[in-house]
């Protein structure tokens, strides 16, 4: 028996069978769906794109997984060295991984080793209220090997502020001295909410980062790519190291990368084997999600899903402009996201069957009825999604 996440399995309805899927659209018996959450906002080329499945069946034909571990191939290499081309600055080292949630456990030991193996007793961490960073829980903790765990005796202690420049300056004055990053989803908080705030708190952070000595973590697994409308936040202010995932590989495959600046990469680079990062997930570098992601990328660039992003994210605008009811709380857009906030969650009860009749497939959540939309979409699919929301509250 499946065991489905997020779902009390003794009361949880079934779930829609999907028996085929091709552009913006998935397939039941008996309905054809326009997936308005982009199977957790990852595929954003459309289902069955030709390039991409092309890309999975060319490596397939001469291997799919070989481990990272004293092997090497063209695939990994390709990516990483796209990877560090295409982002800004001098986020030049990948480390691999197989989910987003573990390309930021990665980043977060990074984080604190770098510390460690400059002799510094820096173990605290400071996130945003309201912060996902996915669901790993307690893995390492649990563990009982001091080889891979030796730099991580001290536990983390966690400060969680809001958005605001005073909350962030407040912070650094109280604990700047035990803290070894600030780690943020950039612009957009997406499961703690869909909460957008303005670039101006990631300029106080990045000035505050350095002047305490501190490394600035974006975890742009769900933002990267253009859902902010920006291709990463990470292009207006740079972070230490930022994540990866979700749409790397245009979500028919999981895959991650979290990617290190030079003076990160450089605090691990020695003689000293203490010094070396001991991580190493068993799907990491995976032939066929690099090859994947290759394709991917070179379809963002080459199509210009900027230009589409920001046209899809003004035709939301237009068609959720004056829209209000009672119920809502507030209407938020940024770049391919929409997301209604609702007073009380009881408002939102039955929406997933009522828009399935309608042709969408979507997927709320306590008070949040939203859309995190394939880029692929035409103006008229885009509007369905939309009208179906507004037409719930009426």
């Amino acid at each position: 028996m499946i065991w489905y996440p997020y779902e009390q399995m003794k009361t949880m309805k079934e779930p829609y069978k999907i028996i085929d899927a091709e552009g913006p659209y998935i397939y039941t018996k008996d309905q054809k769906l326009l997936d308005s959450v982009s199977s957790w906002w990852s595929n954003i080329y459309g289902y069955k794109h030709p390039e991409l499945t092309n890309a999975i069946k060319t490596q397939a034909n001469q291997f799919c997984h070989v481990m990272l571990g004293g092997l090497t191939h063209d695939p990994v290499e390709k990516l990483s060295d796209k990877l560090a081309q295409i982002l800004p600055g001098d986020l030049d080292y990948c480390f691999f991984s197989d989910s987003g949630s573990v390309s930021v456990e990665v980043a977060l030991k990074m984080a604190h080793q770098y510390y460690v193996n400059k002799g510094q007793d820096k173990k605290d961490v400071l996130a945003l209220t309201h912060s996902y960073h996915g669901d790993t829980f307690r893995a390492m903790e649990i563990g009982d090997d001091p080889d891979y765990h030796f730099a991580f005796k001290e536990k983390n202690h966690v400060f969680h502020i809001d958005t605001t420049i005073e909350a962030l300056e407040q912070a650094f004055a109280e604990h700047h001295d035990t803290l070894n990053c600030l780690i943020v989803e950039p612009l957009l908080q997406g499961a703690g909410g869909f909460l957008m705030y303005d670039v101006s708190f990631l300029e106080r952070a990045r000035e505050l980062c350095d002047e305490y000595d501190v490394l600035l973590i974006f975890d742009e697994v769900a933002t990267g790519f253009g859902r902010t409308g920006n291709r990463f936040v990470a292009d207006l202010v740079l972070p230490d190291i930022i994540c990866l995932g979700k749409a790397l590989t245009g979500g028919y495959i999981g895959h991650a990368a979290t990617v290190a600046n030079h003076k990160v990469f450089d605090a691990f680079y020695s003689d000293n084997p203490d010094h070396a990062l001991m991580h190493g997930p068993t799907f990491m570098g995976n032939a066929l999600a690099c090859s994947v992601s290759l394709a991917a990328i070179e379809l963002f660039e080459r199509d210009d899903y900027m230009s589409k992003i920001h046209h899809l994210e003004n035709i939301a605008k237009e068609t959720m402009r004056g829209f209000s009811h009672e119920s809502i709380k507030e209407i938020r857009i940024m770049g391919g996201c929409v997301c209604i906030e609702v007073k009380n969650p009881a408002t939102l009860k039955g929406y997933q069957e009522y828009a399935y009749k309608k042709g969408v497939f979507a997927r709320p959540f306590l008070n949040f009825l939203y859309t995190m939309f394939p880029y692929v979409l035409t103006d008229e699919e885009l509007i369905l999604i939309l009208n179906t929301m507004k037409e719930w509250f009426e």
